[in-house]
């Protein structure tokens, strides 16, 4: 398994958004979309703002690969879809710390249960 470098993890972890391309069954990238990600530990995540019915969150999920690009970082990933509440709690924590600046109506959605359960862990290739 191959784990983020730790200028990986600074220069995605601090960047304000991600674009996230997820793959076709035939292989090919899908349109990049501008999302919002966060760094607990040695792992970054992401959330689907608009829940499990986002086309990029079920793209995600289907083929579980992609491009991610943040921070300068451009990388092929794979997504593993969370469930763990422990972990989504530090999750949570993070975006609250790294985005409350951008106001409680866009933290405390990114935190809601029904986004919670469309979180997806970036694992780089």
């Amino acid at each position: 398994m191959i784990d983020w470098t730790e200028d990986e993890l600074k220069r995605i972890g601090n960047a304000d958004e991600l674009q996230i391309q997820t793959t076709r069954l035939d292989g090919t990238l899908r349109k990049p979309v501008t999302i919002w990600t966060v760094r607990v530990g040695r792992e970054l995540f992401i959330r689907s703002y608009r829940g499990r019915a986002s086309s990029w969150f079920r793209g995600a999920l289907k083929n579980n690969h992609g491009r991610i690009q943040a921070g300068g970082v451009s990388k092929a990933v794979t997504f593993n879809e969370v469930s763990d509440p422990g972990i989504n709690d530090q999750i949570d924590t993070a975006y609250k710390t790294k985005y409350g600046r951008m106001g409680a109506a866009y933290v405390n959605t990114m935190v809601s249960a029904d986004i919670r359960a469309a979180t997806i862990k970036i694992i780089p290739l």
